[in-house]
């Protein structure tokens, strides 16, 4: 359910709410919040709640290190794992400057423009992301260990998959919220699992996304286990991606996909740096169905880019190479712009290639360009490109390549 202020309101006093979560993301995704009382909850409609930016990454300076967050009303949700006495409530923010405009760095807000700036143009995306992670055993102390939670393998089902019951309690307390999993099942890595989310619109998407990472880390420390969604937690087993699969609608209902997919394969290597923004990013791509060259097929799961088999409404396209330490809000940004651009000047999508990447001969490999290899290489390809000046704030910019 989408609330509206006043219904805010009437359920902050009817619901027994005592506390409200104000939650943003810094740069790099990492989600944040202040708590207010409910009495305050007026005063954060309409003026906003100030907070100091100062330490928190991408957002503050020595010169102007006060911001203001401004409650989205339809992103209400309770927190059902906090007390049913005395409730806290989360709402996602905007975040201004003090004078009320818009803070650059504030990724959600880059979204919803490009978001906006499609629709403009008789677009309409939307999202839906495949999150693996890894659970690891705790320690007496309650530190995170490096022994996975279990030995099993892909789809494997108890009681070698010791993640059932914790899925389970993830997938249960998502519905509570009001996100809704298609499905889940252990990965194949010892103690790696995966859960996959329906279509949403590209902002929904992007919260769910956050909220996601949050309610998983939540719910395996309340039964002393750790998540991991590193992109490659254990040397030698499989890395966690975050599989984007996405569809668009244009306005004369014409397929405009294929344009889409081109613009993305056009793209890619500008946006990898802010899809793959760690050194441990790149140890994972080219390894274990994580792809490294710029290709695009039907169902095949070594391409970079893949159209799963799904007719009518279902019907998408899946980029494979992110993984979860990407920000969703940038990531959504940079695929749409990417996709807008194949879709305006109708670029040609190139030949599918139908062979399997992993175990081809090196000189068909050479055939195909191919993503960074490295952070570093990432990063300067990032720095001189004219799509991530056009699409990104130079401090979000700087923030990556600087870090």
């Amino acid at each position: 359910m989408r609330y509206s202020k006043e219904e805010v309101i009437q359920f902050i006093r009817e619901e027994d709410v005592k506390f409200i979560r104000l939650a943003f993301c810094d740069v790099f995704g990492k989600q944040k919040n202040i708590s207010i009382m409910t009495g305050e909850i007026n005063r954060a409609f309409e003026y906003g709640i100030a907070i100091d930016a100062w330490s928190i990454a991408g957002f503050g300076s020595g010169i102007r290190s006060d911001l203001f967050l401004h409650p989205d009303p339809s992103t209400l949700v309770i927190l059902p794992w906090r007390p049913e006495n005395g409730r806290v409530v989360r709402m996602f923010c905007s975040v201004t400057y003090p004078d009320g405009t818009p803070f650059e760095a504030d990724a959600r807000n880059l979204l919803k423009n490009a978001i906006a700036s499609a629709q403009k143009e008789g677009c309409d995306f939307r999202f839906g992301s495949e999150m693996e992670f890894y659970f690891f055993k705790r320690d007496e102390q309650g530190e995170p260990t490096s022994i996975p939670y279990d030995r099993a393998g892909y789809m494997d089902i108890a009681p070698e998959d010791k993640g059932e019951n914790l899925r389970r309690e993830i997938c249960l307390t998502l519905e509570q919220m009001g996100i809704y999993p298609e499905s889940s099942h252990h990965e194949d890595g010892p103690g790696q699992n995966e859960i996959d989310f329906r279509y949403s619109d590209a902002l929904a998407a992007a919260d769910n996304a956050i909220t996601f990472s949050s309610v998983v880390r939540t719910i395996a420390n309340r039964n002393g286990v750790y998540a991991d969604f590193s992109p490659k937690p254990i040397e030698n087993s499989p890395g966690n991606g975050m599989h984007i699969n996405f569809s668009v609608k244009y306005k004369n209902n014409d397929d405009v996909l294929p344009f889409a997919i081109a613009g993305l394969l056009k793209n890619i290597k500008d946006m990898t740096l802010f899809l793959n923004p760690s050194k441990d990013s790149y140890k994972r791509l080219g390894r274990s169905q994580a792809p490294r060259y710029i290709s695009w097929s039907a169902e095949n799961r070594s391409q970079l880019v893949r159209i799963p088999s799904a007719q009518g409404e279902f019907k998408r396209a899946e980029l494979r190479s992110p993984d979860p330490l990407a920000n969703p809000y940038i990531a959504y940004t940079l695929m749409i712009h990417s996709c807008m651009d194949g879709i305006k000047n109708k670029i040609a999508l190139p030949d599918p290639v139908e062979i399997n990447l992993y175990t081809a001969e090196r000189e068909v490999l050479e055939r195909y360009d191919s993503l960074p290899d490295t952070l570093e290489e990432a990063k300067e390809i990032a720095e001189r490109s004219d799509f991530i000046r056009a699409h990104l704030p130079q401090t979000i910019i700087d923030s990556y390549i600087k870090r």
